[in-house]
């Protein structure tokens, strides 16, 4: 399977190239989905007890698919699989994207949060598009 390059913006118009991908942990799109992972857990901490077998834990599971898709595709050493893979991720950010807005719309979520996480998921899914383009 063909790896492909991740390219990092380090300041505004400074592009640097980083080393052969060797590990999906290598991957930027891996790695920032990891971070929003962290935010969904630490967010949907302060929701109410009632909601820890509903939004909660699905804000949370379709968080952890982002980057487990990632993982999982980059591991079937086959394109087509790679790609698939990084659509079902694409698909579990657009729920997670959904699942926030329900949460914000109930109140769970504070706007400055909600405006974090929701800028982070559209940074995530120009990413996996622009990475499923690329392979």
């Amino acid at each position: 399977m063909q790896r492909v390059t991740e390219l990092l913006f380090v300041a505004p118009f400074e592009l640097v190239r980083m080393t052969a991908i060797n590990s999906y942990r290598d991957l930027i799109v891996w790695q920032k989905s990891m971070l929003l992972v962290t935010d969904i857990y630490a967010a949907s901490n302060s929701f109410p007890i009632q909601e820890m077998y509903g939004l909660t834990n699905q804000l949370r599971r379709s968080a952890v698919s982002i980057p487990s898709n990632i993982a999982e595709g980059y591991g079937r050493h086959s394109t087509g699989d790679y790609k698939r893979f990084l659509q079902i991720a694409v698909g579990s950010l657009f729920e997670l994207q959904t699942q926030v807005e329900i949460a914000f719309n109930l109140k769970y979520l504070a706007k400055d949060k909600f405006d974090t996480i929701l800028g982070n998921t559209k940074e995530l899914d120009r990413m996996l598009l622009s990475l499923i383009k690329k392979i």
